[in-house]
């Protein structure tokens, strides 16, 4: 189990409990090298990750990375480079909060319909989105839709899923590599 960007804390995904039988877990970060629990997490560039062969992991995790990485692409490339025909590959970014129809309807739009608030105001309400701030950690360069991480983030792959959660919206996409 290969987990990009992880870090030296409980938060990363490589101590979830659910992982805890992983038989090997290893983690990459620019500001490797780190030994972490029952893991180490390699000094590597997601960009390329010469550290690997192609297909090495069974399962490739990538949560709260890509929005900032300035190639992104490259990340996502060689995620699949290094995942096993039948693996399984989650992509974890931040997005934007629903459709303009669904945003009509959630709750804080009715509030603030309720605040009879001027026309133009509502209207520029109703075209804007909610997404998570900016927070440059190192930099913050994307925020990232529903389509963008199924068609190009898991593009290729079978049995695709994903889906959209919290306020502001995570968007979680999950696929496996053909055999």
């Amino acid at each position: 189990m290969l987990e990009v960007g992880a870090v030296p804390a409980e938060d990363t995904l490589l101590c979830l409990p659910a992982l805890a039988g992983a038989k090997t877990k290893i983690g990459i970060n620019l500001d490797g090298p780190h030994r972490y629990r029952d893991f180490d997490i390699l000094r590597a560039d997601a960009n390329r990750m010469s550290c690997f062969s192609d297909e090495s992991f069974d399962t490739v995790l990538c949560n709260s990375v890509l929005e900032h990485d300035k190639h992104f692409w490259m990340s996502v490339a060689e995620i699949h480079r290094v995942t096993r025909p039948g693996g399984l590959i989650v992509i974890g970014v931040p997005g934007f909060a629903g459709t303009p129809r669904e945003r009509k309807t959630s709750r804080l739009m009715r509030i603030l319909y309720r605040l009879q608030l001027p026309g133009a105001m509502v209207a520029a309400l109703e075209a804007s989105t909610l997404t998570l701030q900016p927070h440059f950690f190192p930099g913050d360069y994307y925020r990232f839709t529903e389509q963008v991480v199924k068609e190009v983030f898991l593009d290729g792959l079978r049995n695709i899923e994903v889906r959209t959660l919290m306020l502001p919206p995570r968007i979680i996409g999950a696929g496996i590599k053909p055999v």
